[in-house]
């Protein structure tokens, strides 16, 4: 009797785990799609002409898709798309850079020193953290024009070598995985500060910095406010300004639905490809954490 209850109590065990799992599994499933169907909208938009948009919502893909690549191509209001691909691409690349770099290396300068304005330091930065750009925004202008930066890419890349929010990430992932044995050991060894960073830090701190490079470049690329600032140049503009530009131009009759989804689809591919670039480098720092665990 003891034994047919314990095999009975078995039994219901594996049948609630079992229900459990299969009721997680539809929960996740049902989040991941909810999360990718304005993904999927994105791309059926990209395929339907202006007059199909009027029509309303479809699901299924239309034939537009390279008329729309084409128009987009040949837009006269915009400089290049290409060009402005590439002028966005080189300053999220250059700002996420310096920005996980030096953010990094400004972490592990208050983990692994001890001076007497530490704290301070570092509750200063976390106080900058909380002031928005748009605050700023007049003194930095005034700074440009006074340096005659207008119409280059330094005031979008340099301020990336400030970054409140970088920082603060870093110093908490510093915290809790670099042990300071391991730099006092460097140091002893006769290896300098900077070797120490760069040859035994950075390699630790591989994941973190790919969460914050991936962050920082759809933060530079997506921004608008700044090179809306400093930028009036066609050949110098980025492609959020060229898509604010087509999405004016949808009040008049040259507006084109299919063109702003066209440009909003492309906008979105060079981040899913740094995302897939950065994403080996999470796994891999987690599982050799595990590993190591």
């Amino acid at each position: 009797m003891a034994g047919g209850k314990m095999d009975y109590f078995d039994k219901s065990n594996k049948a609630s785990l079992t229900v459990s799992r299969v009721l997680s599994y539809i929960f996740l499933i049902f989040v991941t799609i909810l999360s990718l169907f304005s993904f999927y909208l994105l791309i059926i938009n990209a395929t339907r002409s202006h007059a199909q948009m009027a029509t309303g919502f479809e699901l299924l893909p239309k034939e537009n898709f390279i008329n729309n690549f084409i128009t987009v191509w040949n837009d006269r209001n915009l400089y290049f798309i290409p060009q402005g691909m590439l002028n966005s691409f080189i300053v999220a690349a250059c700002t996420c850079i310096l920005t996980t770099y030096f953010s990094a290396m400004t972490a592990y300068g208050i983990c692994v020193y001890d001076f007497r304005a530490k704290k301070a330091v570092h509750k200063f930065i976390i106080l900058v953290m909380m002031i928005p750009t748009q605050v700023s925004a007049l003194g930095f202008i005034n700074i440009v024009n006074n340096l005659n930066l207008t119409n280059t890419y330094w005031p979008l890349i340099i301020p990336g070598i400030a970054a409140p929010a970088t920082y603060f990430y870093m110093k908490q992932y510093i915290d809790s995985t670099l042990p300071l044995e391991i730099v006092e050991a460097a140091r002893v060894d006769g290896s300098n500060e900077f070797r120490t960073f760069n040859s035994i830090c950075l390699p630790i701190l591989k994941p973190a910095i790919a969460v914050q490079m991936i962050f920082a470049f759809v933060a530079s690329w997506n921004n608008f406010f700044t090179p809306a600032l400093v930028l009036d140049k066609k050949e110098m503009l980025t492609l959020p300004i060229m898509l604010s530009i087509v999405r004016s131009n949808l009040n008049s009759r040259t507006g084109d639905y299919g063109e702003v989804y066209m440009i909003i689809f492309l906008s979105i591919v060079p981040v899913v490809i740094v995302y897939l670039f950065l994403s080996k480098f999470i796994i891999g720092g987690v599982t050799l954490g595990s590993v190591k665990g």
